[in-house]
């Protein structure tokens, strides 16, 4: 197997897994720094890039071949969020697209649309052609079984730009939807646009994963990333 099955399957279907990027001492330790930055018992946070062990882990993970084959060289990590679902956090998100990236001010422009804030971070949905760029890179700290809510996907559907929610739902039910299997360890990259959709915990385990996004440097329109982690020389 080449360096650029990931890539491929990325282009292909909208998401690919890479086996094995972290070892489980290296999770662990993540989980420990991943928990310390989150506030105070909430399931997650979107502010991991401001930490320089974060910064470094980006670089550590884009350096394994098969998840670097799949980033443009260009590309930088411009956010990085944190998500721990559980019995005691357990949540469902229904079929849906990715369309909002984090933004530093709020520029007027007829191509954004869908502002928003979120942990005090502004949110907007740029036009499909940003979107089409931008690389998500799941980092998985624990194993994520059927039982633990993973992601399922609608292969392809990232090819289609904005999907309307009935359309999604339809494409949905209609299939094939895949559901990997992941590892501690373990990479799921995938584009934004893809469907996809995330099922309650039923069992007793905890999914920790941490979500990087990598994008161009620059944004049109004069937007601004909130925080770049800059490439490494």
């Amino acid at each position: 197997m080449t360096h650029a099955y990931a890539r491929e399957g990325l282009a292909a279907d909208g998401y690919a897994v890479v086996r094995g990027v972290l070892a489980p001492a290296r999770c662990d330790a993540l989980c420990d720094l991943a928990a310390g930055a989150a506030d105070g018992g909430a399931p997650g946070t979107r502010s991991l890039l401001a930490h320089a062990w974060c910064r470094a882990l980006a670089d550590e993970v884009r350096a394994h071949p098969a998840v670097g084959a799949a980033i443009p060289a260009d590309h930088v990590a411009v956010q990085c969020t944190y998500f721990e679902k559980s019995a005691d956090n357990n949540w469902l998100v229904p079929v849906h697209q990715d369309l909002a990236i984090p933004v530093a001010q709020e520029v007027e422009h007829a191509a954004l649309r869908g502002w928003s804030r979120k942990e005090g971070g502004l949110f907007v949905q740029p036009p499909t052609a940003v979107l089409d760029r931008v690389v998500a890179v799941r980092v998985h700290l624990d194993p994520c079984a059927p039982a633990d809510g993973p992601l399922s996907f609608v292969p392809g559907t990232h090819r289609d730009g904005r999907i309307a929610a009935a359309a999604a739902a339809s494409l949905k039910r209609a299939g094939p939807v895949a559901t990997p299997v992941l590892a501690r360890g373990d990479v799921l990259l995938m584009r934004p646009l893809v469907l996809h959709a995330s099922s309650k915990a039923t069992g007793g385990g905890r999914r920790r994963v941490l979500h990087f996004v990598f994008a161009p440097p620059a944004l049109p329109f004069g937007l601004r990333w909130p925080l770049v982690a800059p490439l490494s020389s």
